[in-house]
This record gives structure tokens, sequence and C-alpha cells, in this order.
């Protein structure tokens, strides 16, 4: 059997087809990189008129590398929360005409969970139960993750998330967009020491929320002062651009991984799995590992290609498939940041 899977939750459009094995018979990603640069961030209207461009020659360049036809697909899912509301309905739209017209079953997936379950493909072996840390543009979340489709919620960020903050800093600074990649770059000749940037919550043992909204700040006033500056007219050296990177690196990844170490103590869990966008950063990669060999914890990153946005990681349709969980045509996108720790 053959499943086609289709993500566009935010500015990345993409399909895939998996087989019951879940291997993946092919793979196509195409990325909205170049049309946000100048924003320094994704502009919602742009990614939704580009998914509506290149969902359908995305779908045929994936079943061509397939060497299949849509009459060799057996059901078709769709990554339909959370995300922009725009890229959503397109990504869902698509996937529900294709399941009409072809008379296949449609399953509905989150695309939290399916960074979740990357590790699950690379691994090669289940991985429920585990703890699981998603890290990217608009989510920083801890889950405890008792099976593929029951995630409890152990904590998240309370504003920005980490690769937000990644991109805001990375503009403050003149570095290019994503802000992710190029703090990395410019942070490799700085001092992660050089400036005591604050660890929101780090200290707080009993909670398991993040915070860089208020680190984002304090990047800031280290650059440029309070006020509303001109960054474009802020004057600074190429060794204190990369000091004030690397600090605000350290402090990033400080405490995503306290709090991930905290998490997997209060759960009792001896498993991490990890995915999201920033979970691609090296430093991050890393200080994870230590932390999971000085507590003698499983550790899973999402493989470099399974870390940013694409359609692989919804082979966790397989799941519901397998346990009989369908969706109609009601199903309708579900917009918005997942913010479980707000009330």
């Amino acid at each position: 059997m053959n499943l086609l899977t289709i993500e566009s939750t935010c500015d990345e459009t993409a399909a895939a087809i998996i087989n019951e094995n879940l291997e993946p018979l092919a793979s196509v990603v195409a990325s909205q990189e170049k049309l946000h640069q100048r924003f320094h961030g994704v502009v919602p209207e742009i990614a939704a008129r580009a998914h509506l461009e290149r969902i359908m020659p995305v779908i045929d360049e994936t079943l061509a590398k397939a060497n299949l036809t849509l009459g060799d697909i057996d059901a078709v899912a769709v990554a339909h929360t959370p995300g922009l509301a725009g890229s959503l309905l397109v990504g869902v739209t698509v996937a529900k005409t294709l399941a009409w017209s072809l008379g296949k079953p449609l399953v509905g997936v989150n695309h939290l969970h399916g960074h979740i379950y990357a590790c699950r493909l690379s691994a090669g072996k289940d991985i429920f139960p585990c703890v699981g840390l998603i890290v990217s543009g608009g989510h920083s979340s801890l889950y405890d993750c008792l099976g593929p489709s029951d995630f409890v919620p152990l904590g998240g960020t309370i504003d920005d998330a980490a690769g937000e903050a990644f991109d805001k800093v990375a503009s403050m600074l003149g570095l290019p967009y994503p802000g992710g990649p190029a703090i990395s770059r410019c942070a490799a000749d700085g001092d992660p020491h050089a400036i005591p940037f604050p660890r929101p919550f780090l200290q707080d043992h009993s909670r398991l929320d993040f915070s860089f909204s208020g680190l984002k700040t304090a990047v800031r006033y280290e650059i440029a002062g309070p006020g509303r500056p001109d960054f474009s007219a802020v004057e600074i050296s190429d060794q204190r651009r990369a000091d004030i990177a690397a600090s605000f690196e350290q402090s990033v990844v400080d405490c995503l991984v306290g709090k991930s170490e905290l998490a997997l103590k209060k759960s009792g869990r001896d498993r991490l799995c990890v995915g999201g966008g920033v979970a691609a950063n090296r430093k991050l990669r890393d200080a994870l590992q230590e932390m999971a060999d000085r507590n003698q914890i499983e550790l899973i990153i999402a493989p470099f290609s399974l870390c940013t946005d694409n359609a692989v990681m919804g082979a966790i349709a397989w799941e519901k498939i397998k346990a009989g969980s369908y969706d109609d045509l009601a199903l309708d996108a579900a917009p918005g940041l997942i913010r479980d720790n707000v009330k």
C-alpha cells in the first residue's frame, strides 16, 4: 500500500509517498526561503500564494520520482494543524479533493506529532513512550508521548519559540534569514560566555516552560540600548557580533537542554526524542547528547533532512490507518500556535 502525504503548514510545500513499511518511496520539498528573506520572517499571505502555485507540481514530481501514478495511491494524508491558516487550507483542500476523486481514505495528522514521529522513522523501531521535545520556528514544546496518537503536554514556550527568537536576533545583528543557520555560522567565531544573557525559568524546577521574548529583548539592549533604534545604522564589529550570537545561542541551548532534563526526571522516562527545525542546530545536538550520556538516557534526534518541515514525517498517518481511524471530508484546517501551558 502507498500513502501520499502532504505538508503545507508554514512555508515549505512538500509531498511524499511512504509505503506501509514506513519506507519513503519519494519526497519533494519546495522551499520558500528566498521569498521571505527580505522580510526576515514568513509572510503568511505570500506563503499561502506560493503553496497554491507549487502544490500540484510538487505532487506530480513526487509521483514521478516514485514511478507511480495517482491510481497507485491507497490513502491521502495531510497535516491540518497547527500552522498558518492560508497555508493549511491549500494543503487540506488538495488532500480532500484527491481523496474524494480517487475514492481513497483521508487522514489528518498533527504537524507537531509528525516532528516526533520523524525520530521513529530514523530509529527504525518503536520509540514510545518517550519525552518529546519539539523546537521550531513557531513551537518549543515538551510532551510525554505515550503513543503516536497520545501526546500529553508537559510545558512549552509562553511567548516566542526558539526558532522565532533566532530569526529576530539574526535580523538585529544584520544576518540573513533564516536566522538559525546564520546565527550558528556567526557564533562559531564568538565566545559563548562573553555576555551573561538570561536563562528564563531555567532555575525554576516547578515548571517545564520556556520564554525567549525577554532573552530577545536582552540581546536588543546589548546591541543598541532601549528605544526604537535603526539597527541598520548601528555599528558593530565582527567580533562583537560573533560574541553576541554565540552568547545568545548558548542561552537558548541551556534553556532547551535544562528543561528537557527536568522533563525526563519528572516523567521518569528514559528516552528523549527531538524534532523540529532548531533540532538541526549542532550545538544543541551536542549538548543534548552530553546530557543524555550523563543521565543514561536514550537520545533520538531526527536526522537533518527530517528536522525542517517535510512530508515524510506524515508517515505518522500509518498509525491511524492501522487503527482504522480515518477522517471524512469535514476535515478542516486548525490554524494557530499551540500554547498548551497558556490558559
